[in-house]
């Protein structure tokens, strides 16, 4: 079930008349909901904080005429502060709704919370995920966003997070953290924060064996095995999952490792180890233009390319038809030298990625009310990814070390939660660039680029929760960091690539060095009030910040290899009003408005053809929208999920610079739409399961997801189309006194039932301009539609896919 999340806004009116239950008829009680970080009106408040570990036991005897003032249940109590955070906008999802039916990626589990987007990256669950529009530009990845799981950190000191290290089956839930989180996240958490929790050993409980399969190729065999004994909790996890993938050359195939082990080794101390380990191989396919996605959206026949140019009507069909990459025929970059059209399939491009993740956290009770928590993690990246006509290698290992401490007691005579740490975490890597070759398996030819490269991150945080009344509680927190960035990059260009390519010289080499400093601050201020014991509202202003990362140093604004040092960090400081009304144990409604404003946000664009891609501030934007959730169980066995959310985010201060004939000109996108930022995301879930007699265990689901249409370029020229997708299930699921097998379920799915073509990703589009009469005009849609290459995936055709699961 989803636990909570909070909006305002009149527009969510009609979603709470739609969804409102009948007291008669309702008979299907929701958990105990935790609201705003802080609900449980017949909880009593506590005089001692519970025990750290699987053992905790708390000291307060239940007293149901003195409820806990919000944040201040025991529940509450015994978890971390990051957990559950009071006067924070967010939402869990759990895992349990989401157990009968395949699960291929981290957005069918995250789709239901309000307020994240998606977007197909570079692989089967690179998944791009955005908070309120937050890495919406990112191709591949996620930034701007800290990603967790079981508490560890696995975003890398350099801001990039990878979703492909997730299997969701693995998942007992996922905690959703929106808006500006740094006092909590510190760097990079300028959108929020996102949380992964596993199943514990004892929830395993033996052994589960699984095997999903379905259309294109798809299969995925895992294993789940766990149990707790004594005080060791023991849980592994493991996958091996494949497919063809519905567009040409997407082939992929990847294994997932998934351990975490609990250790009570004194009442007071618990050692936690974690391990991840992902071994990811993947086709890619190259993207397209929309003209090229209306034509042939899964580039059917996209073997090669004739090489008559685009003025040949042969060959302008051809390039109509297939997205190609134009690479260096003998893998070198000289000036002048002959190039090729490829297409990803000719070329083979490709991922081949490693991740390793090692944790270990302690923490140690020196009473009921005060715990010391310490944990360090190795975090090692290596991939090699010939994607396009580059390709990157590198290896990038990493550590992150914390500590802190968290105290319950009091300030100023009120009820009071301390809570202080510090953080540490460095990468150092070497990086290279090489020039592909236009046939093979994504071979590669000479080096273009090196970068030696080192990033760290040091900085403490602290955190205040006051009760000022049993209903009335106040939270105050503060981060303050310094990132350091230390790299030299060296670039090289070679000559007598034709004469005799293996006694190429170097033509020009360019080494630029960057050594930056940044210090920032993330304040952090909300309150929590309970009006009464069936309605929650909360306000929060916070800030986020996030720095530049190596990589965008090295490229200057003429689009050249050279210093752009200038780059300054990003923040957004932000505001949430919202409230979460749960008039019953059937229904939860959330409502949360939120305005938050961006100064000198990162963004990417090209001065011109044949130019390097380079990374500027743009002076402000504003992101504004408001978010809804509705979780409603009317009578037994019947189940209603739906959220909503709305974004209105504009330019308030950006000058764009574009160029044609050498001629530079600057576009004023001041009041014009944020690209890549969808105004409407729904999701919406009605589903019954019998409860009871012979078919008990016997469900189905019908889902709708919508995506509004939006823009794609800075000049809000190009969109893409707006998508409505439906899925159907049909599933059972029953516990069996068959020894040795104790549940049985088997599940099968129809997603996009209408067979609707749809965008599943669309890279931004750089504006273009043309020299007429001594100006620089921009380029209309016709241009754009057509020469915007390199945007856009299509979404799955209809697929069928299904699913057997055995627990021992």
């Amino acid at each position: 079930m989803i636990r909570r999340s909070r909006l305002l806004g009149g527009a969510s009116l009609a979603v709470l008349s739609l969804f409102a239950p009948s007291v008669a008829d309702a008979q299907q009680a929701l958990p105990t909901i935790s609201v705003g970080g802080a609900r449980s009106p017949v909880r009593p408040g506590p005089v001692g904080r519970p025990v750290t570990g699987p053992t905790r036991v708390t000291t307060a005897a239940p007293n149901p005429a003195q409820p806990a003032p919000p944040g201040f249940s025991p529940r509450k109590l015994a978890l971390p502060v990051y957990r559950d955070p009071t006067g924070q906008t967010f939402t869990t999802i759990q895992g349990k709704d989401f157990e009968n039916m395949p699960l291929l990626s981290i957005r069918e589990l995250l789709q239901y919370s309000p307020g994240v987007s998606f977007k197909q990256g570079n692989g089967p669950r690179d998944i791009v995920i955005s908070i309120r529009g937050s890495s919406a530009r990112n191709g591949f990845g996620v930034r701007n966003i800290v990603l967790l799981e079981d508490g560890f950190t696995v975003t890398q000191p350099d801001g990039l997070s990878r979703t492909d290290l997730t299997d969701p089956h693995a998942y007992a839930g996922v905690d959703v953290y929106r808006g500006p989180s740094s006092a909590l996240f510190g760097n990079f958490a300028n959108g929020g924060a996102i949380n992964f929790r596993t199943r514990t050993g004892a929830e395993i409980n033996g052994v589960q064996v699984g095997s999903e399969f379905g259309s294109f190729g798809y299969l995925n065999n895992f294993t789940a095995i766990g149990q707790k004994t004594g005080n060791v909790d023991i849980a592994i996890f493991a996958s091996d999952v494949r497919g063809d993938g519905w567009t040409l050359h997407n082939r992929f195939d990847t294994q997932t490792v998934n351990a975490t082990a609990r250790w009570q080794v004194t009442p007071n101390d618990l050692l936690t180890f974690k391990f991840i380990h992902n071994q990811l191989y993947s086709d890619l396919s190259s993207r397209l233009s929309l003209n090229q996605y209306y034509l042939n959206p899964y580039q059917g026949g996209c073997y090669a390319l004739t090489q008559l140019g685009a003025t040949n009507p042969l060959g302008y069909l051809n390039r109509s038809l297939c997205a190609s990459a134009n690479v260096s025929l003998v893998g070198l970059n000289p000036s002048g030298a002959a190039s090729y059209q490829t297409t990803a399939f000719l070329a083979g491009f490709n991922r081949n990625d490693r991740r390793d993740v090692l944790g270990l956290r302690w923490e140690h009770s020196f009473d009921n009310n005060t715990v010391w928590r310490t944990q360090a993690i190795y975090d090692d990246k290596n991939i090699v990814q010939p994607t396009g006509s580059t390709a990157a290698l590198q290896d990038e290992p990493a550590v992150n070390a914390s500590t802190d401490i968290t105290q319950f007691g009091s300030l100023g005579g009120f009820e009071a939660r301390h809570f202080a740490g510090l953080y540490f975490n460095r990468t150092r890597y070497t990086s290279y660039t090489n020039n592909t070759l236009p046939f093979g398996t994504g071979a590669t030819g000479a080096i273009q680029a090196k970068q030696n490269a080192m990033m760290q991150n040091l900085g403490a945080r602290g955190r205040e929760e006051v009760a000022l009344s049993r209903d009335v509680t106040l939270v105050l927190g503060l981060a303050s960091e310094m990132t350091k960035i230390a790299a030299v990059q060296d670039q090289f260009t070679y000559v007598n690539a034709l004469a005799n390519p293996r006694f190429a010289q170097i033509a020009t080499f360019q080494s630029v060095s960057a050594n930056k400093t940044y210090w920032n601050f993330g304040p952090e201020a909300s309150i929590t009030w309970r009006v009464v014991p069936e309605l929650l509202t909360h306000f929060r202003a916070s800030s986020g910040y996030g720095t530049p990362n190596p990589g965008q140093l090295f490229v200057n604004q003429q689009g050249q290899p050279g210093a752009n040092t200038n780059l300054k960090t990003q923040r957004n400081t932000g505001i949430d009003i919202g409230f979460d009304w749960k008039p019953n144990e059937t229904l939860l409604f959330s409502l949360t408005g939120f305005h938050e404003w961006y100064q000198n946000e990162q963004i990417a664009q090209s001065p011109g053809a044949g130019l390097l891609n380079y990374t500027f501030n743009a002076p402000g934007s504003v992101h504004r929208g408001i978010e809804t959730l509705a979780d409603w169980r009317p009578i037994d066995g019947w189940k209603v999920l739906a959220n909503y959310s709305y974004n209105n985010q504009i330019f308030t201060n950006f000058n764009e610079q574009l160029a044609a004939g050498g001629v530079t000109s600057f576009f004023d996108r001041s009041g014009y739409k944020i690209p890549n930022v969808p105004s409407h995301n729904a999701t919406a879930r009605l589903g019954y399961d019998q409860p009871f007699g012979d078919y008990k265990g016997l469900g189905a689901f019908v889902e709708y997801v919508y995506q509004s249409s939006y823009y794609l370029d800075n000049a809000n020229i190009l969109t893409i189309p707006s998508y409505g997708l439906v899925n159907a299930n049909i599933h059972f699921d029953r516990d069996l006194e068959f020894w040795p097998v104790k549940n049985f379920s088997i599940y099968f799915e129809v997603r996009n039932i209408f067979d609707r073509n749809w965008i599943a990703s669309a890279n931004n589009i750089t504006n273009t301009v043309a020299l007429v009469n001594g100006v620089v005009v921009q380029n209309g849609y016709a241009q754009l539609a057509q020469n915007g290459t390199g945007s856009i995936y299509a979404g799955n055709p209809r697929l069928f896919q299904g699913g057997v699961k055995f627990k021992f």
